[in-house]
């Protein structure tokens, strides 16, 4: 059986045939649970290993302070949970980019705490200090998604059960447009894709066994079908698997969290 480091051995590698264009910012998608921060850790020691700096760096870091989002669900009490296109700081992304891509030294990466404020998360105090970076991994569960037409869909996803359903998937929808500056950025999207996305269900109930985070499977499932009622696979993943003008590379993961394809969208005329 092929070892996943023999998987993603040729994709490291056209990659990092791309040094005369370093520095650059890779992006990978993926549902909730599939293992994006599993991958990019991997493909940090597998870059150092051809002399290549990289640091892996999540859409979740970007999440605004406690505060901040505090203020927003007074506005917007929809905003139950951080997460969704709106609740976060695309300014600090937008800022870490240009440092990353203008090749400057000693570039800040503030990480985001889910354990502070009782687990309602913060920014930490401080940023860690990177020397330098070659190849920033941008990871997250809607990195590339895009906005689309609401007017011209075939269906809606069970889910989307009443004009509350419909009013917070639009507004979900027309936020994506502030992400766009963001996914100019990007020189590669990679998107990790489940055989089925209701596996992030039971990636999330797993999780939750593992590390003990607290909530009881009725506020896991509550949770997940958020993110779903936000940007649903079935409207955003589906259509970037076939996206070949943003869309790089599609790796099709098993339930086991294995890679077991690898393919480029290709054009149907």
């Amino acid at each position: 059986m092929t070892s996943q480091r023999e998987f993603w051995q040729p994709l490291i590698l056209e990659i990092a045939q791309k040094k005369l264009e370093l520095p650059i910012i890779v992006g990978i998608n993926g549902p909730i649970g599939i293992g994006k921060t599993t991958v990019s850790g991997l493909f940090v020691e597998m870059f150092a290993e051809l002399g290549l700096k990289a640091v892996a760096f999540s859409l979740d870091d970007l999440y605004k302070s406690y505060e901040q989002r505090r203020l927003m669900q007074k506005e917007d009490p929809r905003l139950v949970w951080r997460g969704p296109p709106g609740t976060h700081d695309i300014g600090l992304g937008l800022e870490l980019f240009r440092q990353v891509l203008s090749g400057q030294k000693n570039i800040a990466l503030w990480r985001f705490d889910k354990s502070l404020e009782q687990g309602r998360g913060d920014r930490k105090s401080k940023p860690e200090i990177a020397s330098h970076i070659d190849i920033l991994l941008f990871e997250g569960w809607f990195v590339g998604y895009r906005p689309i037409d609401f007017s011209k869909l075939d269906f809606l996803p069970d889910l989307i059960k009443d004009e509350q359903d419909y009013a917070f998937a639009q507004d979900c929808n027309e936020r994506l447009r502030d992400y766009l500056p963001l996914w100019e950025k990007l020189s590669s999207l990679i998107v990790l894709n489940s055989q089925d996305y209701h596996y992030s269900l039971q990636w999330r109930q797993d999780a939750e066994k593992k590390q003990a985070i607290g909530m009881s499977e009725a506020e896991i499932e509550d949770f997940v079908v958020y993110f779903w009622k936000a940007l649903h696979p079935e409207l955003y993943l589906t259509e970037l698997i076939e996206d070949c003008d943003n869309t790089d590379f599609v790796v099709d993961i098993d339930y086991e969290h294995q890679p077991t394809g690898i393919y480029r969208p290709q054009r149907t005329s």
